[in-house]
């Protein structure tokens, strides 16, 4: 993954141990309008340093500080003379390093917990009350403060919530300020990041947009660019940026892979060529791609088979417009933190298309500007471009596309009960008026037979299983409480309108630990 950052904003750097709220203190952070990044918790000080960090982040992490191979602090970071804030187990990490005393508690702590604040003085719970709901989520606490650290704050099982050392900017919390549990939680961590840090929160949308058409035109030069557009908001607004970057040495192309929903490829054609105009493409590649898919099974095939068909169509197309030495692209961070294998700070999940995919030998170069933002931060890029509403609040839809709501082969039979199944979950989810509260809703054809009675008749047929959730950035995700009344008439009409299927099933489960897509 390369590393790279917008230099001409200050920027806080999170060192990730392993914590599952490691994204959530870089978007909280970056919600204050401070960028910032995380890189693994071994990354080389060279990386560090190249991002002029004017603060760090020591996330949590499952470990304790006195497990063997247990992650640690190295010494040269304690050098660069930057304020540090550690969180959870990044604060047991920094007492440990400098001197403190942890162990494991009593009684652990996970949770909602109070904490009391026993002073306010100090620039990290500036304009804060002496009392806070927290989230707690530890087994091990800090038993003895290192020299020169004070307790700031305590709770009833963690007689040091908080610590600090003032004089080198130093901090500890044993809750965590990034998750919602904590609702004055964004305010310690913008404290941080410009109360103690001194960084300038000038880092908008509009500054974004500033900055990525500077750095594409940089990058590009006198070359030209073709850009993957899927009707998404990531390819629209990555397309749009380029554009206003190098003008009319854009090619936009839409393949249309034959995984798309009903009635998907004749709106996007119609939308996306009235935004982008001549510079606009329509591939038909649907043979090609259910030919490369004819028998494969294993998600990870599928996704690896549609990445390189992707490049390949791309490559051919480049040759075609002006010989385009770059390929644009949409990939956003939860793509790079789900395909990440490196530092072993990240479990690849599964391989995005746009992510692991990629053959190792490419002809084209990519320009990605959109890959060290979340789904929601893109949302607010497309506002401060001028896209539709329509476009930024589209709902998120794979890559890989139907590919990988088909559990088992794909077939043409198969598709086009899919795409049936789904539509009527988008109709219905629309006109229950739930359009704009649920973040994600599709339905997934399983490989599951089961029979059942229709007519009098005994059937083998198909389930169809239902996936609706609420979700800011994908990162994290609860299944929607749709009404029962709406998953009837979903149910009813599914079975009745769909001849292979006989039953109809609902998702209740969260990401962690289920994923959003089932493959």
């Amino acid at each position: 993954m390369p590393r790279h950052s917008t230099p001409q904003h200050d920027t806080i750097v999170v060192l990730d141990y392993g914590s599952q709220y490691s994204q959530l203190i870089t978007r909280r952070t970056r919600e204050g309008h401070v960028f910032c990044q995380m890189l693994p918790w071994d990354a080389s000080l060279a990386e560090i340093t190249a991002l002029d960090p004017r603060g760090l982040i020591l996330s949590g992490g499952p470990s304790s500080v006195y497990a063997a191979g247990a992650p640690h602090l190295r010494e040269e970071l304690l050098r660069l003379g930057v304020p540090i804030l550690g969180i959870c187990y990044g604060m047991q990490l920094l007492a440990h390093a400098l001197g403190g005393e942890v162990e494991a508690a009593d009684e652990r702590e996970y949770g909602p917990a109070t904490v009391h604040l026993l002073h306010t003085e100090d620039p990290l719970f500036a304009r804060l009350p002496l009392e806070l709901q927290v989230w707690m989520s530890h087994g091990d606490r800090i038993r003895a403060l290192p020299p020169g650290f004070e307790t700031v704050a305590r709770s009833d099982n963690s007689p040091h919530a908080a610590m600090a050392d003032p004089s080198r900017r130093y901090y500890g919390l044993q809750f965590h300020p990034e998750v919602v549990h904590t609702p004055r939680g964004m305010d310690i961590l913008n404290n941080f990041a410009v109360g103690v840090c001194g960084c300038r929160p000038d880092w908008t949308p509009s500054s974004f947009v500033d900055d990525a058409v500077a750095s594409i035109r940089d990058q590009v030069g006198d070359g030209r660019v073709i850009c993957a557009v899927s009707g998404g908001v990531d390819s629209t607004v990555v397309s749009t940026l380029v554009r206003q970057a190098v003008g009319d040495k854009l090619t936009s192309i839409f393949v249309d892979t034959g995984l798309m929903r009903k009635d998907e490829p004749a709106q996007i054609v119609g939308d996306l060529g009235g935004l982008l105009g001549e510079s606009f493409v329509h591939v038909d590649a649907r043979g090609r791609f259910l030919g490369a898919l004819k028998g494969v099974t294993d998600p990870e095939r599928k996704r690896k088979i549609i990445g390189h068909e992707f490049i390949a169509v791309f490559e051919r197309e480049a040759r075609r417009y002006g010989d385009a030495a770059f390929l644009a692209q949409g990939t956003l961070y939860p793509d790079v933190i789900e395909s990440a294998t490196s530092h072993g700070s990240a479990a690849k999940i599964k391989t995005h298309h746009n992510v692991g995919g990629l053959p190792e030998r490419m002809n084209l170069a990519l320009i990605e500007p959109l890959r060290l933002l979340f789904k929601d931060e893109v949302r607010a890029v497309g506002r401060a471009l001028g896209l539709p509403d329509r476009m930024v609040q589209r709902q998120p839809f794979p890559g890989p596309g139907l590919a990988v709501r088909i559990i088992g082969e794909i077939t043409p039979e198969r598709l086009d009960a899919l795409r049936e199944a789904d539509a009527i979950v988008r109709e219905e989810i629309m006109q229950a008026g739930l359009g704009t509260t649920v973040w994600q809703y599709f339905a997934v054809l399983t490989s599951l037979r089961s029979v059942g009675v229709m007519g009098d008749s005994r059937t083998y047929a198909h389930t169809v299983a239902i996936r609706a959730v609420t979700s800011e950035d994908g990162m994290t995700a609860d299944w929607a409480r749709i009404p029962h009344e709406v998953l009837a008439r979903m149910s009813n009409r599914i079975v009745n309108q769909i001849p292979m299927v006989n039953r109809v099933v609902y998702d209740i489960s969260s990401k962690p630990p289920a994923t959003i897509e089932w493959e």
